[in-house]
């Protein structure tokens, strides 16, 4: 096959080589050279070979009629309300026929609903999914800064807390924990009499655990750092060892000792020990045994928050367990040192009971138990 023009129509056409005299042309039908006689022209001429259709061209298959679509249309329909119906049914049937969990355990789930006294479980929920997301948010920002100044944006009272932390960091390491790999556990409200707060405990992926407390301060959710950061003016280590002045005060745990021994006797033997942070079911440095007369205020305070403990009862209407060991209490307390009898020992003396928790908050916390009457004379 070969291009050739026509003499007659002027136009390009492709006819096979050969006999120039057989040849035709396709469009006009007629010899192409001028001087040769054409041929009658057929009637209907060839058309053409067709080029391939493009994708544009290829038509596009007409959707079917919904006419043909509506009965099963409907009957789709019609299975879809008989199902739901029927679930509907069902729920009704359960809540209705069969009766109530009435189980001491659905019992307390009931009451843990209500985190703060004086208000409906719905209620507290609602203020507490409320509140989660911004106490996260400023616990997120608290761990991100590098700083203690970045750091003091995020907190409770922020101008009176930045010399405390600036002095707390120069004897401490900072806390470094990465948000992202922190996961909230546990969260419930506070009833605390300067305004409402939010307790939550969460889980590291290191294994690390800690608890926080968020206070509502100017429409904003502040975290109260003198309690995340158990905060003590020194120390305890090394306060135990000399260092450091001779009356500071503290964040320990408390643990009775003797207790059966001593339930009759006028004080209570008390051994104090530093929180681990991260690490709760964990003591740190021990102290010696302190005698505190039970008729004393101390001694009313610690009395009654022991009692309180012991009975699982949170402070504020919490309504999480402390995660440190059943027989610790969490106490606020200021504490003096004195030079002993030998050379290198010291006397310590327990001079207040500040508060029966880490909250940086004055009130104790527990109501003071009345004084007993005195079995053994005073030491």
């Amino acid at each position: 096959m070969a291009w050739y023009h026509c003499g007659r129509c002027g136009r390009l056409f492709m006819a096979p080589t050969g006999d120039a005299t057989d040849r035709r042309c396709t469009r006009c039908g007629r010899n192409p050279s001028p001087g040769v006689d054409a041929l009658p022209a057929p009637t209907d001429p060839p058309p053409p070979p067709a080029a391939p259709p493009t994708h544009a061209e290829i038509p596009k298959k007409q959707p079917k009629s919904d006419s043909r679509r509506t009965p099963r249309s409907h009957l789709t329909l019609k299975l879809l309300l008989g199902w739901v119906l029927v679930t509907v049914l069902i729920v009704l049937a359960v809540r209705y026929i069969w009766p109530q969990e009435t189980t001491p355990r659905a019992t307390a789930n009931a009451a843990s609903a209500s985190a703060v006294k004086g208000t409906t479980g719905d209620d507290s929920a609602v203020r507490l999914n409320q509140a989660l997301p911004p106490c996260a948010t400023t616990l997120r920002g608290f761990l991100n800064a590098g700083t203690s100044e970045e750091r003091n944006q995020f907190v409770l009272n922020p101008v009176a807390t930045a010399g405390r932390m600036a002095r707390f960091y120069d004897l401490n390491p900072l806390t470094r924990i990465d948000p992202g790999t922190i996961k909230n556990t546990a969260s419930t409200l506070l009833n605390l009499p300067t305004g409402p707060a939010l307790e939550s405990r969460w889980l590291g992926r290191d294994g690390r655990s800690f608890d926080c407390v968020f206070v509502q301060q100017n429409d904003e959710w502040r975290l109260d750092w003198e309690h995340f950061a158990r905060y003590s003016d020194y120390p305890w280590s090394l306060f135990l060892t000399g260092a450091g002045q001779s009356e500071l005060e503290f964040r320990l745990l408390a643990r009775e000792r003797l207790v059966k021994e001593r339930s009759e006797s006028s004080q209570i033997s008390l051994v104090f020990y530093a929180p681990r942070f991260g690490y709760p079911e964990q003591a740190g440095a021990t102290s010696p045994e302190f005698l505190v007369r039970r008729d004393s205020p101390d001694g009313q305070l610690l009395a009654a928050a022991f009692q309180q403990h012991e009975k699982g009862e949170s402070m504020f209407g919490s309504k999480l367990a402390y995660p440190e060991p059943p027989d610790m209490l969490r106490v606020r307390v200021r504490i003096r040192r004195q030079p002993g009898d030998a050379d290198g020992s010291f006397n310590f003396e327990l001079v207040k009971v500040i508060a029966c928790h880490w909250l940086a908050l004055d009130d104790p916390g527990v109501v003071p138990a009345k004084p007993p009457r005195p079995h053994d004379p005073a030491p």
